[in-house]
């Protein structure tokens, strides 16, 4: 199935694809050529891609989303995001350094606008953990 990965910046992946796992409000979902039509909010989290059926764990590619919407047909999967990072672009070091600031920030909101500010920016660098935590450890596979 034809895979895209839209960001605000325009188009990030546009490939064949023949696994996916994605974040979705009801919860994570995987989607295979053929799949029944869907379309869905996506939620921060991780999307996993495997490209080809018989590509090792090892193989797979791993990408931190914010929000947005997914449209799965039985041929094609958009996911429109606000933005979109490889985890190979990820770096665990900056990203944990971001969170502990974005937690400072959290910890001393004057105002609901602060708090929910501070809170988006912990979803974004917790989810850029947890895809460069993923990276690392399909590396030393």
């Amino acid at each position: 199935m034809q895979f895209q990965l839209i960001t605000l910046l325009g188009i990030k992946v546009d490939r064949m694809a023949y696994e996916l796992i994605m974040p979705t409000a009801a919860g994570e979902i995987a989607v295979f050529p053929g799949h029944e039509h869907l379309v869905s909010l996506a939620v921060p989290g991780a999307i996993v891609v495997r490209y080809n059926k018989a590509d090792a764990d090892e193989d797979l590619d791993y990408y931190a989303v914010s929000g947005g919407i997914i449209e799965v047909t039985p041929q094609y999967v958009k996911v429109l995001v606000d933005e979109a990072d490889s985890g190979d672009d990820i770096i665990e070091a900056e990203s944990k350094a971001a969170l502990g600031r974005a937690i400072e920030l959290r910890d001393n909101a004057k105002d609901q606008v602060e708090l929910e500010h501070a809170r988006e920016l912990i979803d974004r660098h917790a989810v850029r953990l947890k895809v460069a935590g993923l990276r690392r450890r399909r590396r030393n596979l």
